[in-house]
């Protein structure tokens, strides 16, 4: 940042009185700039006992599998922003939509949540983001194939609550160094 989004003066990089880390400050109007982790919100769409994966038509990770999930928008619940992309990314309406899995992966600065959900009337598609979606059983899924590590973890931990019937709300950290 070098300019104060409030009144277009230069910011310094300094640490605010009373603040414990550094922030962007405008040196006109005294304005301190915050930036917040992203928050990234997504579904595990499940449909006769299939998971539903999207293939990414975009970078990062363009041709692999991932669930349906991005940026959480403003004034959205996460439950909603994750129903959202689910419709954005595979064509997808979500149902009964429970908070399952999240993930603070604080060396990038972002919250991934995600929500174990149905898919209304088993409908999907590709939407601007995918190219392809497919419901995949267990022993189909392209594991070798996924978009991200979390992808790769929380598919095996529902499964594993699958056979047990149990399915907690899981909350861990990735630190810089785990995959």
């Amino acid at each position: 940042m070098k300019f104060c989004p409030q009144c277009g003066s230069s910011v310094e990089l300094k640490v605010p009185e009373g603040d414990d880390r550094e922030r962007h400050v405008c040196v006109h109007c005294d304005v301190i700039h915050y930036h917040n982790p992203k928050v990234i919100v997504g579904c595990l769409p499940e449909h006769n006992g299939k998971v539903l994966l999207c293939k990414r038509a975009i970078e990062p990770r363009y041709g692999y599998w991932t669930l349906p999930a991005g940026f959480m928008e403003n004034r959205e619940t996460t439950s909603e922003g994750a129903a959202r992309e689910m419709v954005e990314e595979a064509a997808a309406v979500a149902t009964d939509t429970t908070l399952y899995r999240v993930f603070d992966v604080p060396h990038i600065s972002q919250v991934y949540v995600f929500y174990r959900c149905g898919i209304e009337n088993g409908a999907y598609g590709i939407g601007p983001e995918s190219l392809e979606s497919q419901l995949f059983s267990e022993d189909e899924i392209p594991w070798n194939d996924l978009a991200f590590p979390v992808v790769h973890e929380l598919l095996q931990e529902f499964f594993d609550d699958r056979r047990s019937e149990n399915y907690p709300v899981r909350h861990s950290v990735i630190s810089r160094g785990r995959r």
